[in-house]
């Protein structure tokens, strides 16, 4: 993003996208541990999830599917909830529902996506765009793994469709950053407004 920040530690409201992930995880019925993945690249980003109570490993930094990987097998983690730090609209409710969902599905992996037709809305444009049951639908960065089987080359994926458009905003430029911004702005009037006078 050529920002002077690490992308985890940019602010969305008065907090930084890495908090208000964690705080989605922290309100979470599901999850019971929380560990920051950081790489020699994300310092400042290790040290503000050392502040906010998270366990935090060093991963080699390669590209995010190689250090979720490394971190499974390093850790011999089995249930594994993978969350990118760049979604500052994250609920512990999706959280939630995408464990139960996984939990019930009786498959090895879940991904939770939307519709690409969502990002024409928010001005920007989904990187990776897959074809499932006829429809074009977009990962937003929130999975679930079985991670004893982490080895085998694909796994089969139950998926769990969201309509929300602010889950969509998975922040990688500055203008979803913006975006991101107004979008909080917006949403925190329209919680005042609602307020008896």
């Amino acid at each position: 993003m050529n920002a002077a920040t690490e992308k985890p530690l940019l602010e969305v409201g008065s907090r930084s996208m890495i908090e208000h992930v964690i705080a989605a995880l922290t309100w979470s019925k599901m999850v019971d541990r929380i560990i920051v993945a950081f790489s020699k690249n994300t310092p400042q980003t290790a040290r503000k999830a050392r502040e906010l109570n998270a366990e935090i490993l060093e991963t080699p930094g390669e590209d995010y599917v190689s250090d979720m990987r490394y971190a499974i097998r390093k850790l011999g983690l089995h249930t594994v909830l993978t969350v990118s730090a760049d979604l500052p609209f994250i609920t512990a409710d999706i959280v939630d529902q995408a464990v139960k969902k996984y939990n019930s599905c009786g498959k090895p992996s879940l991904s939770v996506m939307t519709h690409a037709s969502i990002y024409e809305g928010l001005g920007s444009e989904a990187e990776y765009v897959f074809q499932v049951d006829g429809r074009s639908l977009v990962p937003i960065g929130i999975n679930i793994v079985d991670g004893t089987r982490i080895n085998e080359p694909e796994l089969e994926q139950a998926v769990l469709v969201t309509e929300s458009e602010e889950l969509a905003l998975n922040v990688n430029t500055l203008m979803e950053l913006e975006t991101a911004r107004q979008r909080l702005k917006k949403s925190r009037g329209r919680r005042s407004d609602d307020k008896p006078h």
